[in-house]
């Protein structure tokens, strides 16, 4: 979800609420207490330099029963990261606290929003050596007049 997409959903909402990945609620007394610009400079395994630049959402939650964040204040805050900061339409990663801090992506399922899980991936498969994924078969497809093994057959 980019920064235009999460403000169109909040100027839709009364109310905010964050899932998890495994389904559990953000409690409703979170705080959002940053808004920012992530700059990520890198070279992948396969000598190819990268530059990224994402919005980064960081939820908390405290004891503060009685605070509730609402959409148009979000929103105000976004823009004043947006103002400030000079963040475009990037993509979005929120940080929560979990055992450590954890990164998620973000999705609107038409009621709230969802935190979604990432993965670490390698971005030279090609370049570093990573096998393509194998072929995969089905027994059931396997005749008699193919069942043999031979190299270059495909079938180990």
């Amino acid at each position: 979800m980019k920064i235009n997409d999460i403000k169109k959903h909040l100027s839709e909402a009364t109310t905010i609420a964050f899932e998890l990945p495994n389904g559990e609620l953000v409690p409703n007394h979170f705080h959002v207490t940053e808004v920012g610009l992530i700059t990520k400079d890198f070279i992948d395994c396969g000598g190819t330099v990268r530059h990224e630049k994402v919005a980064n959402f960081q939820l908390w939650e405290a004891d503060d029963y009685d605070h509730r964040l609402h959409p148009e204040k979000l929103v105000s805050i976004i823009e004043l990261s947006q103002n400030k900061l000079g963040i475009g339409d990037f993509d979005i990663e929120v940080e929560y606290q979990g055992e450590t801090i954890g990164k998620y992506g973000i999705e609107h399922n038409g009621s709230h929003f969802v935190l979604t899980s990432k993965k670490t991936d390698c971005l030279a498969k090609d370049n570093c050596g990573i096998p393509q994924e194998k072929p995969k078969f089905n027994l059931a497809d396997m005749t008699a007049s193919n069942s043999s093994c031979t190299p270059g057959s495909g079938c180990c």
